[in-house]
This record gives C-alpha cells, structure tokens and sequence, in this order.
C-alpha cells in the first residue's frame, strides 16, 4: 500500500494529455500496490498562489515565533509541505509550456522548499535533500518533440525538474513523456507510445 500524490498543472482540465497519462502511472501504480491511497491536487483549478514578500519572510522565523497573522501566512506552506512529506509516490503532471512548466507549477515549488524541513545544510556548507524515500514519475506532455532532434536543447520541464527535485533529496525519477502531440503521423500514436512505456519500480 502506498501514498499518492498526484499533482497537476494543465490549463486544459479533462482533455489534457499530461492528467491523462498521470492517471495513468496512477493507475498502474495502484495495479501494483492495491489498497494505495490518491490525493489529488490541481495546482492550476486551487489557483496556486505565488509567494508574496510576507509570506517568504515567514520561512526564516522560528515556529515558536510566529505571531498569529504570519501563522496564517505560513499555513498552506506548512499544508502542502506536509502533504509531500507524507506521501510515498509523487506523480507530476507537466506539461511543456514555452520550453518550460506551468507558472502554478513553479508556485507550489516555492512553497514547498523550505530551509531546515525539505532541505538543509550539511557540515560543509553543502546543501542537503531531506525528502527522501520518495519515487517520483514526471508525465510529461508536449506538442513537439523535445527527447531528441533539435527540440532536445529546449526541454526546460523534465531537466529543470529532475535537478529541483534531487537538490530536496527526490532523486529517484523516472520522466514518462507524451511527445508530438501536434506533429502529423506522430499525435495518433503519441498516447499509446507513453501508455506503453510506463513501468512501475
């Protein structure tokens, strides 16, 4: 039994192809492990927000020194921090948008890296990961094709994402990619190619 997260963030709701092939590692994940659990969040339909001055300045204050109006500034920090730290499996719905992920995407990143609870500092002065244990399968859809060819250089999604993810300690990713979705002879395949190329560890 495991813990899923399944996090989106498609401006296309039921016909996008990145929630698609994410309820779909789901689903084998679920053929895997019976009895795992799903929470769900959409990052774009909650309206994710990005971080103000206020509630970044928050990050640097002792707990116990929090005065009630920035306990509530802190609080869907602590909230979606929480529910990483609790979850075994993270699926990432990305999509490829202008070389690079959903600005919602981007936003509940900055929530959740957190000095001294998702990552921090080793006696070197290096940082170190504190999510660790985790598995993580990227779903990854584009219009184009950016896993070879010339588009390669421009995939700013699964690069940028593999490099945030070990820097908090998730270095076990695997990036399953829905690509040439908008390329003629390619799209009519593109689905069932990731369909098929998903592999549960």
């Amino acid at each position: 039994m495991k813990r899923i997260l399944h996090l989106k963030s498609s401006l296309l709701g039921s016909s996008s192809y990145s929630i698609k092939l994410g309820n779909e590692i789901v689903n084998e994940v679920i053929s895997k492990y019976p009895g795992s659990t799903v929470e769900e969040l959409d990052l774009v339909e909650t309206q994710m927000p990005h971080l103000t001055p206020e509630v970044l300045q928050t990050f640097f204050i002792s707990s116990d020194q929090l005065t009630e109006e920035q306990r509530e500034l802190i609080h869907l920090s602590d909230q979606l921090t929480q529910q990483l730290l609790n979850s075994d499996i993270i699926v990432i719905g990305a999509p490829l948008i202008n070389f690079t992920i959903h600005s919602s995407l981007k936003a509940w990143i900055d929530h959740i890296t957190r000095a001294g609870i998702t990552f921090g500092y080793g006696d070197d002065g290096r940082p170190v990961g504190k999510v660790i244990g985790k598995k993580v399968y990227i779903a990854m859809s584009s219009g184009g094709i950016y896993s070879e060819g010339p588009g390669k250089d421009n995939d700013f999604v699964a690069t940028y994402l593999k490099a945030f993810l070990g820097f908090l300690g998730m270095t076990d990713v695997t990036v399953i990619i829905a690509e040439g979705l908008k390329v003629p002879d390619v799209k009519d395949f593109a689905m069932e190619k990731a369909f098929s190329s998903i592999e549960i560890d």
